[in-house]
């Protein structure tokens, strides 16, 4: 089903949710990208660039991925069921995260948090944006591929994440949807710990400081599917999102 409305165009989807625990989510795929950042001193540059369609199929073929990954990993604990919001204006402005880096904030998403995701309609938000251009090797320099934040005022009380466009090559390994699991997980993990329940110190990227060896062909698949049944140990205490945690929401 297509939803037209305003300046962007809705498509939905409807996985069959597990009816224990159903994580809403919202991905928001930005096209276009129209944006003015400081390199330094009082010079502006201006980013412009627009996703080719091969690129936004490569990063939704990996986020349709994700939901089984997750419904997997947390044993059958998490659902996650999903709308994607097409955004046809360009995203106009990214925030410094205090070095020389940027990132799509939730003040620069807030016109359509606020019209398409509104306090309590959403679990998690999750942003596809044009960060780089593959034609002229410009960027957009950020922290990393993805950041991840746990829920807040800023952020419509849901989990909130962004991820940049990337090589086809890179949606693929180590393992397809892997890379949204990661940042939803590291609002997830930010919203337990909220809730009362410990987490493995880094949360989400635990995995190489607790013992945990990343695989070619596996990825973090152990390290990711113990966080997610409460069984990463650090100092000799199971920590991570047990069962208990998962079923708190219900």
């Amino acid at each position: 089903m297509v939803v037209k409305k305003n300046c962007f165009i809705a498509v939905m989807q409807y996985p069959v949710p597990t009816p224990m625990n159903a994580w809403k989510t919202l991905l928001i795929v930005y096209r276009r990208i129209d944006v003015q950042i400081s390199t330094g001193g009082i010079r502006q540059e201006r980013f412009v660039n627009e996703l080719a369609e091969d690129e936004i199929e490569d990063a939704l073929v990996s986020f349709r991925a994700f939901p089984a990954l997750a419904e997997n990993l947390s044993d059958g604990e998490a659902s996650v069921t999903y709308e994607i919001a097409m955004i046809e204006e360009p995203l106009s402005s990214v925030t410094s995260d205090g070095g020389n880096t940027f990132w799509p904030s939730p003040d620069d998403t807030r016109n359509e948090l606020d019209s398409l995701a509104p306090a309590g309609s959403y679990d998690s938000i999750l942003i596809l944006w044009p960060q780089n251009s593959p034609a002229s090797g410009a960027q957009i320099p950020c922290r990393g591929w993805g950041l991840g934040m746990a829920p807040s005022a800023w952020t419509n009380e849901t989990t909130y994440a962004v991820i940049a466009n990337a090589p086809s090559w890179a949606w693929k390994i180590p393992v397809v949807g892997e890379v949204w699991l990661h940042e939803w997980l590291h609002g997830v993990c930010g919203f337990f710990t909220i809730k009362g329940f410990e987490m493995p110190v880094q949360d989400a990227d635990a995995g190489g400081s607790h013992g945990y060896v990343q695989s070619d062909i596996t990825g973090w698949t152990d390290f990711y599917r113990d966080l997610m049944t409460g069984r990463v140990l650090e100092d000799g205490r199971h920590t991570g999102i047990a069962a208990e945690a998962w079923r708190s929401r219900v």
